[in-house]
């Protein structure tokens, strides 16, 4: 599997697409429809899965335009579906500005621990505290996991907001720092990093 990876928008959230034998999905669709449909096609694959870690307007707010042209399922935890109902506002707020966005559709529940779309099986791993709904994606062949803004690389993520939860984030970051330590870590903005180093710094 080859792992693309591309800081979008303003606020450079990571979006990566997921490339296997012609075949692909995006996790976390972030901001910039054109870039992503343009790659898609220059690459010549067939697009199947569009994949939320979490709801926050940075991380998803191409996946709409990007339906409208692949008729893909859209993957987010049901806790999360409040921001997505509220995708401009939220947009509005943090960047200063206007943004149109068109909705995601052909949503599709995460309720499974395991997830598998054609050639790709994406293990899911529930990890609240950023948002409710905050989610990890962990491929354990490629050891490679896609972390949104639950961790970072010497950071975590914020929990500062109304809908986080400091006591749950933490329990999260347990779950994913029992991975195995050569696990690489993709996260939602920055740089990757490794389970190993992660634990260095976190205990």
């Amino acid at each position: 599997m080859k792992i693309h990876t591309y800081p979008l928008g303003e606020l450079q959230a990571n979006c990566y697409l997921l490339e296997n034998d012609g075949e692909a999905l995006i996790i976390d669709p972030a901001d910039d429809a054109n870039f992503l449909l343009e790659e898609v096609q220059r690459k010549n694959i067939s697009l199947k899965a569009l994949f939320a870690t979490h709801g926050h307007f940075d991380h998803v707010m191409a996946a709409g335009e990007i339906q409208l042209s692949f008729d893909t399922p859209f993957y987010i935890h049901k806790k999360d579906l409040f921001l997505i109902d509220r995708l401009e506002s939220t947009a509005e707020h943090f960047l200063g500005h206007k943004e149109v966005i068109i909705p995601p559709k052909n949503i599709t529940n995460i309720i499974f621990k395991t997830i598998h779309v054609t050639r790709f099986a994406i293990n899911v791993i529930e990890t609240p505290g950023h948002t409710p709904g905050g989610v990890c994606y962990y491929f354990p062949e490629e050891q490679a996991l896609f972390t949104g803004d639950t961790l970072f690389a010497e950071a975590v993520g914020r929990t500062d907001l109304s809908y986080c939860s400091k006591k749950d984030l933490w329990v999260s970051l347990r779950k994913i720092l029992a991975l195995p330590e050569e696990t690489t870590i993709f996260p939602g903005h920055g740089d990757s990093s490794y389970i190993a180093q992660e634990k260095t710094i976190l205990g």
